[in-house]
């Protein structure tokens, strides 16, 4: 299946000269979303994996499931102020300003297998923080997985040395 065709482009958003890759048509698809989730656990097969972490906002939809498929627990990070109990953060810089998430400090354990789920790596500089925040607690990331990557940004080279996967490539 095609799943680009379920991608809608977005142009000047949220800001002018950013190109928005809009995943809410493959929200919308039952097939296209269950193709997206086995692509996504294709290469988890054998790996053990403790936990998953979904980042806010659009990582939360598939990381969900991923946690349900591989039967580990589920570790929202969030933007600032939006976690209960107590956190740490890490700030990070996006292709259009910066800004920080937060995870709960008992969300993982030392030791513990960690999958990282998000919609897009673009210039990967949230995938980075994301990877500072599961080491700092002690995880071990098994694998940065993305519905899409946006090759031309060279987000890789923010997260080198792990494991990434991308069901899309632009």
């Amino acid at each position: 299946m095609p799943l680009k065709k379920y991608i809608r482009d977005i142009q000047d958003f949220p800001k002018p000269g950013i190109g928005f890759k809009d995943i809410t048509p493959l929200l919308l698809n039952p097939i296209a979303r269950q193709e997206t989730l086995q692509l996504l656990l294709s290469n988890l097969k054998d790996k053990q994996i403790d936990k998953v972490i979904g980042v806010e906002s659009r990582g939360f939809f598939f990381g969900i499931l991923l946690a349900d498929e591989l039967n580990a627990g589920f570790i929202p990070v969030r933007k600032p102020k939006k976690l209960p109990f107590d956190t740490i953060s890490a700030s990070y810089d996006l292709e259009y300003g910066t800004d920080t998430l937060e995870i709960h400090v008992d969300a993982i354990q030392k030791g513990d297998r960690v999958l990282i789920h998000d919609d897009v790596l673009a210039t990967g500089g949230t995938a980075k923080a994301v990877c500072e925040l599961v080491e700092r607690l002690g995880g071990e990331i098994v694998q940065c997985n993305f519905i899409m990557e946006l090759s031309f940004l060279n987000g890789r080279e923010k997260i080198a040395g792990k494991p990434i996967f991308s069901a899309i490539t632009y």
